[in-house]
């Protein structure tokens, strides 16, 4: 009788709390979409889904540190952005140039604008970029470290208009003329996330566009065309580089 009492007040002193507790913890991390679905447990816990994009994934830990967490986040930011640019600007170019239009492919247009302007320096060229780059990312991480430390948005007396919203997302009237960060926080946040899916996509794009040009010498309209017309040669097993002991 003693040993059964016992017993049954250790179960009943039993924290159950835990239980529930583990199961809205994971009923949570089930209701969130990560990379790995079904490895919830190798999510670290600074990528907590707050993070526009952010699906779990940082096998490597560079995002363990606070502060390179938020840099790494900027760098993704600005470097999707300008690979969005660069992948729409050699796609026009390169539909403009099949098309015999006067315009070189993107991997010839730095060599044509330097033979068609001699008098301009390429070192000139070089040391500016690198001088006005170096300021602004010098600035941006500043601003990284200490939000709002670079100024208040002000420029030639006005100052709301030329306002962020946040580190990495400009606003006012002149930044965000159609008014995407502004309204309903749900859509805005829908809208960073698709900000950085698309960032990635054309960061991928342009290594493929760098990869097939190293292997066909051409740009990405001219070796799709010549995919289409040969799909079964023309690709990346027979292009003669891809995979070496494969030959055309």
């Amino acid at each position: 009788m003693l040993t059964a009492a016992r017993i049954n007040v250790g179960l009943a002193a039993r924290p159950v709390a835990n239980t529930s507790s583990r199961r809205n913890v994971s009923a949570k991390a089930e209701s969130r979409p990560i990379w790995y679905p079904g490895n919830e447990a190798e999510v670290p816990e600074y990528l907590d889904g707050t993070l526009a994009g952010d699906f779990g994934f940082d096998p490597l830990g560079l995002g363990s540190s606070p502060e390179q967490l938020a840099w790494n986040v900027q760098a993704e930011l600005i470097h999707g952005r300008l690979a969005m640019t660069a992948v729409a600007g050699i796609l026009y170019t390169s539909v403009a140039h099949s098309a015999g239009a006067d315009v070189p492919e993107w991997y010839e247009a730095g060599k044509v604008y330097m033979d068609k302007n001699p008098e301009v320096s390429f070192g000139a060229l070089v040391w500016t970029t690198i001088a006005l780059s170096g300021w602004v990312e010098f600035k941006r991480l500043q601003d990284i470290r200490n939000p709002g430390s670079q100024g208040d948005g002000s420029f030639l007396g006005i100052t709301d208009d030329f306002k962020g919203v946040s580190n990495g997302y400009p606003g006012g009237k002149y930044f965000d003329p159609m008014g995407l960060s502004r309204g309903d926080e749900a859509k805005y946040a829908e809208y960073k996330e698709k900000e950085v899916k698309n960032g990635r996509l054309a960061m991928v794009a342009f290594l493929g566009f760098a990869a097939q040009y190293a292997a066909t010498g051409k740009g990405p309209i001219d070796n799709l065309a010549a995919h289409l017309a040969d799909p079964a040669h023309a690709n990346f097993v027979h292009n003669g580089v891809s995979v070496p002991f494969i030959s055309n």
